[in-house]
């Protein structure tokens, strides 16, 4: 007796229609990108404000908005870039391989002078392709190492209420949350300098700017053989052509 599952039996085939109606209904788990074991970090200066105003405005509004707690325009972002203060502040990148800028943090430290500048603000924006993989919370621990190492005690955040992503990287990193209606604080305490913290940022950034030079030889590379290519595509065209 032949005691195999007869494909052609309807009640079979009714059941397998049922499951698979089943299957698709039940929800599905979004899938998460994979988390990169490090990213590099590289240091941004006045040279860098064309970069840094094509990430920016690149953001999609309701990103811009989150960015910046309001709807900024188009004047607005490049003012704000224009004002960058390279002398005082800080400002971080991180680069794709085609050497596009795709993280952009802002590092703002007291003004001179302050009697007891013991805070650092931070503010940052990720292209949204790469969301969930990790940019934020590590431009913030860089944020926190470098502020750290300029004998600052506490990293501050004022985001809007709604901002969670940047609320909770903060929250992750030991910060306090204090939320005034549609908007929030957050502050983080920073532990003392050492003479680790002070290799470890020097490590970083080197790590970071070895990892720059390298894509930029490997763009040189692509563009030289895109180059040869069309070359050899131009020789076997006038070749044809000839022989015709």
């Amino acid at each position: 007796m032949n005691n195999a599952t007869d494909t052609h039996d309807p009640a079979a085939g009714e059941f397998r229609d049922r499951d698979a109606a089943l299957e698709a209904a039940l929800p599905r788990q979004p899938v998460q990108p994979p988390r990169l074991a490090w990213i590099p970090i590289r240091a941004l200066g006045p040279g860098h404000r064309p970069r840094i105003l094509q990430h920016l405005l690149a953001l999609s509004e309701h990103d811009r908005y989150l960015r910046f707690g309001f709807l900024a325009t188009d004047e607005q972002v490049a003012r704000y870039v224009d004002s960058l203060d390279f002398t005082r502040d800080e400002v971080f990148g991180v680069y794709n391989r085609r050497l596009q800028l795709v993280a952009v943090a802002h590092l703002a430290y007291p003004p001179e002078g302050d009697a007891a500048p013991v805070a650092a603000e931070f503010g940052g924006s990720v292209s949204s392709h790469l969301r969930g993989r990790g940019y934020g919370a590590r431009l913030f621990e860089h944020a926190m190492l470098h502020a750290r190492n300029r004998g600052l005690d506490t990293l501050f955040i004022h985001a809007l209420s709604e901002n969670t992503a940047m609320l909770r990287i903060a929250r992750k990193a030991g910060g306090k949350v204090e939320r005034a209606g549609g908007e929030s604080d957050a502050y983080v305490k920073l532990p003392p300098e050492t003479l680790a913290s002070q290799v470890e940022q020097l490590v970083g950034d080197g790590a970071a700017e070895l990892d720059y030079r390298l894509k930029q030889q490997a763009r040189a590379v692509r563009t030289l053989l895109g180059a040869l290519d069309e070359v050899r595509q131009g020789v076997a065209k006038s070749g044809q052509a000839g022989q015709g």
